[in-house]
């Protein structure tokens, strides 16, 4: 095994995961892109390409193929996505190499939900898939500790277990409450693999470099402290949201071949020590191709930090970095802010309505409230200078 280290600052950062292999792949090769490094997800033991394939936004099986070639053998989904056509999709493409992938899916098991349901939900996961086991299966997008102190649905990932429809147990989340749901999950054995919100945006050794320009706080320290607990235990740890609001376009005039926003993005996280994986939505042939790129090699380089440098400088005042939370309380109504602003991100900067709004609708109330407001207390809450009430209004307007 090789330790994974991390050369802070402008300078060079080399990384090298732990258990990394150079297995031989066809998509490895001088004539196209492709995935280089497999790496080992924790103590699950399961081998995964550093760079996993997501389907938040995609349906469509001639992807699933596409990153085949590339390289790619860890492929993730959930219920949710596109109404249960991104599991119909993904099983189709991956038909016939099962075997040969780490397959994930999703469930948004509630507070109250029973066994049944969680069941239920499952095989209707593995009928569109196609398959009789999941790798791993999450408990998706937690923001309530109390979904993880439901014992039943500790009883349910034992069953699943002992029926070898599951392998492993996961926690994904990227809300405001995340770090809590973390610890918890953590401190009581419940996962073996976690899926977080986490990018350069999120870490504050990033931001240590940049204080002297933006002249802001770094981060709260919840999160990357959770997941340094989680690497103490060996637990596998993906990242996800890892190209802190993917507005891609505004990036392009600054790019050149094999050095891009998202290759520079992917390389950051990956050098991190707290980091195993990373999974990314991908959404056609061409962003699959730039993205597997960023496997070539595991250095960042001095161009790299530019692009991310030049990123933060244009998004840090109008990106929500949900995960941090300071705006908590600022709003007399009980408007959930970040939560708010992260389904706005869906529909703004991903160009994602429809998932916006299916988002949006679970909330509640939303932001109503701030269409009416005339005190504005959240204003100043956000030390990155995002003009909350203009932003809450336009969720309400453009979602509700």
């Amino acid at each position: 095994m090789i330790d994974r280290r991390r050369l802070l600052g402008l300078g060079t950062v080399a990384a090298l995961g732990p258990g990394l292999s150079a297995l031989a792949t066809p998509a490895a090769s001088a004539a196209s892109p492709g995935i280089r490094r497999y790496v080992r997800l924790g103590r699950t033991a399961l081998e995964v390409s550093e760079i996993g394939f997501g389907s938040a936004s995609s349906h469509d099986p001639d992807l699933v193929r596409h990153a085949l070639e590339r390289g790619v053998t860890f492929f993730d989904t959930a219920e949710s996505y596109r109404f249960g056509w991104s599991e119909e999709a993904m099983g189709e493409g991956l038909r016939g190499v099962r075997d040969r992938v780490v397959l994930s899916s999703k469930t948004k098991a509630g507070a109250r939900a029973t066994q049944a349901d969680m069941m239920a939900a499952l095989e209707g996961s593995l009928r569109r898939l196609q398959t009789d086991y999941l790798d791993i299966y999450f408990n998706h997008a937690v923001n309530d500790v109390a979904r993880m102190q439901n014992e039943e649905w500790w009883a349910f990932i034992e069953r699943a277990k002992a029926q070898g429809k599951i392998r492993f147990r996961g926690m994904s989340g990227h809300g405001s409450r995340l770090a809590e749901c973390l610890e918890y999950a953590i401190e009581h054995d419940l996962v073996d693999v976690v899926l977080v919100a986490y990018s350069f945006g999120q870490d504050p050794d990033f931001y240590d470099r940049l204080r002297h320009t933006f002249h802001f706080v770094a981060l709260q320290p919840e999160l990357p402290r959770a997941l340094d607990k989680a690497r103490q235990k060996d637990i596998g740890v993906i990242a996800m949201k890892t190209l802190m609001g993917a507005r891609l376009n505004d990036m392009r005039a600054y790019e050149r071949e094999g050095y891009t926003f998202a290759q520079a993005a992917f390389r950051w996280v990956l050098s991190s020590p707290r980091v195993d994986a990373l999974l990314i939505s991908m959404n056609s042939a061409e962003s699959i191709d730039e993205y597997v790129a960023a496997s070539v090699d595991p250095e960042l380089r001095g161009e790299h930090l530019q692009l991310l440098d030049r990123y933060a400088d244009l998004q840090h005042g109008r990106y929500c970095r949900h995960v941090c939370n300071f705006c908590e309380g600022a709003c007399p109504e009980r408007v959930d802010i970040a939560e708010i602003l992260r389904t706005r991100m869906y529909a703004v900067d991903y160009r994602d309505p429809a998932l916006a709004v299916e988002d949006y609708a679970k909330l509640g109330g939303g932001a109503s409230a701030c269409l009416s407001c005339a005190h504005q207390a959240c204003l100043g809450a956000c030390p990155y200078g995002i003009p909350i009430p203009e932003f809450t209004r336009d969720a309400a307007t453009r979602l509700g």
